[in-house]
Protein backbone atom coordinates (compact mmCIF):
# COMPACT_ATOMS: atom_id res chain seq x y z
CA UNK A 1 0.00 0.00 0.00
CA UNK A 2 1.10 3.11 -0.59
CA UNK A 3 2.54 5.84 2.31
CA UNK A 4 0.13 8.48 1.40
CA UNK A 5 -3.42 8.23 3.12
CA UNK A 6 -6.65 10.33 2.65
CA UNK A 7 -7.44 11.48 5.95
CA UNK A 8 -9.53 14.24 4.89
CA UNK A 9 -11.51 13.39 1.28
CA UNK A 10 -13.56 16.40 0.28
CA UNK A 11 -17.12 14.94 -2.06
CA UNK A 12 -18.53 17.55 -4.08
CA UNK A 13 -22.13 16.37 -4.82
CA UNK A 14 -25.05 18.09 -6.42
CA UNK A 15 -28.40 16.57 -7.44
CA UNK A 16 -26.91 14.93 -10.47
CA UNK A 17 -27.14 10.72 -10.99
CA UNK A 18 -23.49 10.78 -11.14
CA UNK A 19 -23.31 12.37 -7.79
CA UNK A 20 -24.30 8.42 -6.54
CA UNK A 21 -22.09 6.96 -8.69
CA UNK A 22 -19.20 9.60 -6.61
CA UNK A 23 -21.03 8.64 -3.52
CA UNK A 24 -20.40 5.14 -3.75
CA UNK A 25 -16.59 5.58 -4.08
CA UNK A 26 -16.50 7.91 -1.53
CA UNK A 27 -17.50 6.05 0.84
CA UNK A 28 -15.41 2.84 -0.15
CA UNK A 29 -12.43 5.60 0.24
CA UNK A 30 -13.78 6.32 3.70
CA UNK A 31 -14.11 2.61 4.87
CA UNK A 32 -10.70 1.72 3.18
CA UNK A 33 -8.74 4.53 4.81
CA UNK A 34 -11.23 5.54 8.21
CA UNK A 35 -11.13 9.16 6.86
CA UNK A 36 -13.14 12.35 8.17
CA UNK A 37 -15.23 13.37 4.82
CA UNK A 38 -16.56 16.98 4.01
CA UNK A 39 -19.46 17.20 1.66
CA UNK A 40 -19.88 20.18 -0.68
CA UNK A 41 -22.63 21.38 -2.75
CA UNK A 42 -22.64 24.41 -4.58
CA UNK A 43 -25.67 26.95 -4.97
CA UNK A 44 -24.95 29.23 -8.29
CA UNK A 45 -26.17 32.88 -6.81
CA UNK A 46 -29.41 33.86 -7.63
CA UNK A 47 -29.75 36.03 -10.95
CA UNK A 48 -31.84 39.27 -10.66
CA UNK A 49 -35.13 38.75 -12.14
CA UNK A 50 -36.81 40.99 -15.00
CA UNK A 51 -40.43 40.31 -14.04
CA UNK A 52 -41.93 43.61 -13.78
CA UNK A 53 -38.47 45.41 -14.20
CA UNK A 54 -38.80 47.99 -17.61
CA UNK A 55 -35.27 49.35 -18.32
CA UNK A 56 -36.89 51.70 -20.01
CA UNK A 57 -38.26 53.33 -17.32
CA UNK A 58 -35.10 53.44 -15.47
CA UNK A 59 -36.20 49.99 -13.68
CA UNK A 60 -33.46 47.47 -12.30
CA UNK A 61 -34.17 43.90 -11.94
CA UNK A 62 -34.77 42.26 -8.53
CA UNK A 63 -32.83 40.01 -6.62
CA UNK A 64 -35.92 37.88 -4.69
CA UNK A 65 -34.29 36.93 -1.68
CA UNK A 66 -36.48 34.32 -0.83
CA UNK A 67 -35.68 32.38 -4.03
CA UNK A 68 -31.81 32.19 -2.99
CA UNK A 69 -33.29 31.10 0.69
CA UNK A 70 -35.66 28.43 -0.40
CA UNK A 71 -32.21 27.13 -2.50
CA UNK A 72 -30.23 26.95 0.50
CA UNK A 73 -32.47 24.95 2.52
CA UNK A 74 -33.18 22.44 -0.31
CA UNK A 75 -28.93 22.26 -0.83
CA UNK A 76 -28.78 21.73 3.10
CA UNK A 77 -31.56 19.36 3.31
CA UNK A 78 -29.84 17.61 0.39
CA UNK A 79 -26.36 17.68 1.61
CA UNK A 80 -27.87 15.76 5.39
CA UNK A 81 -29.52 12.71 3.06
CA UNK A 82 -26.36 12.42 1.76
CA UNK A 83 -24.35 12.80 5.19
CA UNK A 84 -26.34 9.38 6.17
CA UNK A 85 -24.32 7.48 3.78
CA UNK A 86 -20.89 8.20 6.02
CA UNK A 87 -22.01 6.89 9.59
CA UNK A 88 -18.22 4.87 9.46
CA UNK A 89 -16.47 7.96 8.98
CA UNK A 90 -14.03 9.56 11.66
CA UNK A 91 -16.15 12.85 11.36
CA UNK A 92 -18.89 14.07 8.94
CA UNK A 93 -18.61 18.03 7.47
CA UNK A 94 -21.17 19.96 5.19
CA UNK A 95 -20.31 23.06 3.35
CA UNK A 96 -23.85 24.63 2.29
CA UNK A 97 -21.65 27.07 -0.58
CA UNK A 98 -23.05 29.98 -2.73
CA UNK A 99 -20.82 30.81 -5.64
CA UNK A 100 -18.96 29.55 -8.70
CA UNK A 101 -18.66 26.03 -8.76
CA UNK A 102 -15.02 25.54 -9.26
CA UNK A 103 -14.13 28.91 -7.11
CA UNK A 104 -16.34 26.89 -3.92
CA UNK A 105 -14.63 23.58 -4.33
CA UNK A 106 -11.11 24.77 -4.38
CA UNK A 107 -11.34 27.47 -1.52
CA UNK A 108 -13.44 24.37 0.57
CA UNK A 109 -10.73 22.02 -0.52
CA UNK A 110 -7.43 24.51 0.41
CA UNK A 111 -9.58 25.82 3.83
CA UNK A 112 -10.25 22.67 5.27
CA UNK A 113 -7.12 21.00 4.27
CA UNK A 114 -8.75 18.46 1.92
CA UNK A 115 -6.34 15.17 1.19
CA UNK A 116 -8.38 14.66 -1.88
CA UNK A 117 -11.45 15.76 -3.63
CA UNK A 118 -13.21 13.13 -5.17
CA UNK A 119 -16.40 14.64 -7.69
CA UNK A 120 -18.95 12.94 -10.85
CA UNK A 121 -18.19 14.08 -14.04
CA UNK A 122 -21.39 14.07 -16.39
CA UNK A 123 -19.48 13.63 -19.43
CA UNK A 124 -20.38 16.24 -21.64
CA UNK A 125 -18.53 16.02 -25.07
CA UNK A 126 -18.78 18.01 -28.13
CA UNK A 127 -20.17 21.64 -28.35
CA UNK A 128 -22.05 21.25 -24.75
CA UNK A 129 -18.68 20.64 -23.41
CA UNK A 130 -16.99 23.91 -25.31
CA UNK A 131 -19.79 25.87 -24.01
CA UNK A 132 -20.56 24.97 -20.69
CA UNK A 133 -16.62 23.89 -20.20
CA UNK A 134 -15.81 20.79 -17.28
CA UNK A 135 -16.38 21.69 -13.80
CA UNK A 136 -14.02 18.68 -13.07
CA UNK A 137 -11.62 19.41 -15.37
CA UNK A 138 -11.70 23.09 -14.13
CA UNK A 139 -10.81 21.41 -10.88
CA UNK A 140 -8.42 19.32 -11.68
CA UNK A 141 -6.06 22.22 -13.07
CA UNK A 142 -6.53 24.35 -9.88
CA UNK A 143 -6.32 21.89 -7.02
CA UNK A 144 -3.99 21.40 -4.45
CA UNK A 145 -4.55 17.84 -3.96
CA UNK A 146 -5.24 15.06 -5.86
CA UNK A 147 -8.95 14.86 -7.82
CA UNK A 148 -10.83 11.62 -8.51
CA UNK A 149 -13.06 12.22 -10.90
CA UNK A 150 -16.07 9.54 -11.29
CA UNK A 151 -15.98 9.50 -15.35
CA UNK A 152 -18.92 8.95 -17.58
CA UNK A 153 -22.26 9.66 -18.51
CA UNK A 154 -24.29 9.08 -15.47
CA UNK A 155 -28.15 8.51 -16.54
Amino acid sequence: MSSHRFNRILLAVDDTPCTVKAIDYAKDLVREFRSSIALVTVVPPTSPANYGADPLLGQQPIVVPEVSEIQQESAQRFLESVAVHFEGAQEVFLFNKVGHVRDEILSTATEWTADLIVMGSNGRTGFEHFISGSVSESVIRKANCPVLVIPGKCE
